[in-house]
């Protein structure tokens, strides 16, 4: 149906309303495509990483197409983390800032909704007035005093030819959308953050353990060292140097204390607590356990699993649904209404039967000329639609750089740990044998020293390695989404509650595809 009607053209306004029924104008939005794609690398991901046996040294397999579950942490088997997180989700504030956020853009939508309805409104008036004949031409007559009562009934609607109205209901919902997955994108985070932070504290931990054991080692050979100075078989400057040395892994030690203790204040803060409040659990490597079953999704479903790329594409939807708005600013808009009631001199009389009133009348308002005004608003409607659509593209890019890089990260991170443990295999034996020469006076103290610097850095080196993994593998449950389409939907749901999550990555949306 032709919905343009030449500025300038009078017609009457029911014949109007017929022409422009269930005509809308503006693009109607639809989801964009995946990338068409079948790999996440350009190159292909082996389908297990390496081995190694030692902590976090188990085999990962990548189980393409496989469902990432709703509590996708809980497959690291830590009671402690799981009841952490809970308690989280129940009392973060960040959450509940989402929430209501979302609940806003709820009320709005449906306060929209009321506003493009027609109008019902009852009005109930008393008044006491002074007239003069003279208004009438009799100046001659003296004025008079009466009260006025007006009981009346009005109802009023205006039809808007472009179904302007409806695109700005659409766009409000899909600012709800926006919303629902920023909620899930905060969800996300902070699971992600916890479990991040867990194994932080982890490392950190075993980092401390490791040093410390050097450190007793340390001490011990300071002792021989000693001895043998006092028995004429070492110098002073062995002493000297052995002394610092200690100090030098008591010096390492503090920085790592301090990060400890400022990481579980980072847990208490995301579990909604104050630091001093905070009875929160120990985490350590061996309370963890490496998930070693990888579900990885396919790349033409991660766009519908991101509540990054999810919330850009509820942008990208409103952005579409304000072209629509901007055009249907162009046409005419119909307002019909009507009231009846009784108006009366007194209130005995307000509802009798000569003092009926009633009226109907009509009106049609079709811009004309506004200097420019309304096309300049289309074309920045559509220029906004064109930013949002870069945005979203860049989002989609992104992503899947995320995901590439922690696939990568997981394989080179197994092979890492292989080369560390061997390191460290190599510098511990080498520190045994070292100090045996040493002993027998078979190797000078620089040997010893050297031998020690490089067991310590091997130490630390393969914790930070096996952290790593468990780092990277809860980035590549989140790079994935974090499997929150697989949550089952609220009991207490309400029927016309916009929904904040559904099966396969798919919320609904009432107003989506409408305005043909």
């Amino acid at each position: 149906m032709n919905c343009l009607i030449r500025s300038g053209i009078l017609i009457a306004p029911a014949l109007i309303a017929l022409a422009v029924v269930g005509c809308a104008v503006g693009p109607d939005f639809s989801e964009p495509e995946a990338p068409k794609t079948n790999s996440y690398t350009p190159t292909a991901m082996p389908e297990e990483t390496a081995s190694t046996p030692s902590r976090a040294g188990a085999v990962q397999r990548f189980m393409t197409g496989g469902e990432i579950p709703a509590q996708w942490w809980t497959l690291f088997h830590s009671e402690p983390l799981d009841r952490l997180i809970r308690q989280a989700l129940a009392d973060s504030p960040t959450l509940a800032a989402a929430q209501a956020k979302l609940r806003q853009a709820q009320e709005n939508l449906r306060a929209e909704v009321g506003v493009v309805s027609p109008s019902v409104d009852v009005k109930l008036s008393a008044e006491r007035q002074r007239f003069s004949f003279a208004a009438i031409g009799q100046p001659q007559v003296p004025s008079t005093t009466f009260n006025l009562y007006n009981a009346s009934v009005g109802v009023s609607y205006t039809f808007d030819a472009g179904s302007g109205w409806r695109r700005e209901l659409e766009a409000m919902q899909a600012l709800v959308d926006y919303q629902s997955f920023q909620l899930e994108g905060a969800h996300l985070a902070l699971t992600a953050n916890i479990v991040t932070a867990a194994i932080l504290e982890a490392s950190l931990r075993a980092q401390m353990q490791a040093l410390q054991e050097i450190e007793a080692l340390q001490q011990k050979e300071l002792g021989i060292t000693e001895t043998q100075f006092k028995l004429g078989g070492a110098k002073r400057t062995d002493v000297l140097a052995q002394r610092a040395q200690l100090m030098q892994v008591r010096a390492i030690l503090l920085p790592l204390e301090k990060e400890l203790a400022q990481t579980r204040h980072q847990l208490a803060v995301l579990a909604g607590k104050l630091p001093s409040e905070a009875s929160l659990p120990e985490f350590t490597l061996e309370t963890l356990e490496l998930p070693q079953q990888l579900p990885v999704s396919l790349p033409s479903a991660l766009v519908r699993q991101r509540p990054d790329i999810r919330a850009a594409e509820a942008l990208l939807h409103q952005a579409s649904a304000q072209v629509g708005v901007a055009t249907a600013n162009l046409y005419p808009r119909i307002t019909l209404s009507g009231s009846y009631g009784s108006l009366a001199n007194s209130t005995a009389d307000l509802f009798g039967s000569t003092t009926g009133i009633w009226s109907v009348g009509g009106s049609l308002l079709q811009p004309l000329f506004h200097g420019g005004e309304l096309t300049a608003r289309r074309r920045a409607a559509i220029a906004a639609y064109d930013q949002a659509t870069a945005q979203y593209r860049d989002t989609v890019l992104h992503a899947f750089q995320n995901v590439a890089d922690t696939l990568r990260a997981l394989d080179v991170d197994a092979r890492t740990l292989q080369a560390q443990t061997e390191a460290d295999a190599v510098a511990r034996d080498t520190l045994d044998l070292t100090h045996k020469e040493f002993s027998l006076g078979a190797a000078n103290y620089l040997s010893l020293l050297n031998a020690q610097r490089q067991y310590q850095q091997a130490r630390i080196s393969l914790v930070q390695s096996q952290a790593l993994r468990y780092a990277d593998t809860a980035a590549l449950f989140q790079a994935l989404g974090g499997g929150w389409w697989n949550r089952p939907a609220p009991d207490n749901a309400q029927p016309d509650e916009p929904a904040t999550e559904g099966r396969n990555g798919s919320p609904p949306s009432p107003l989506e595809g409408e305005g043909k």
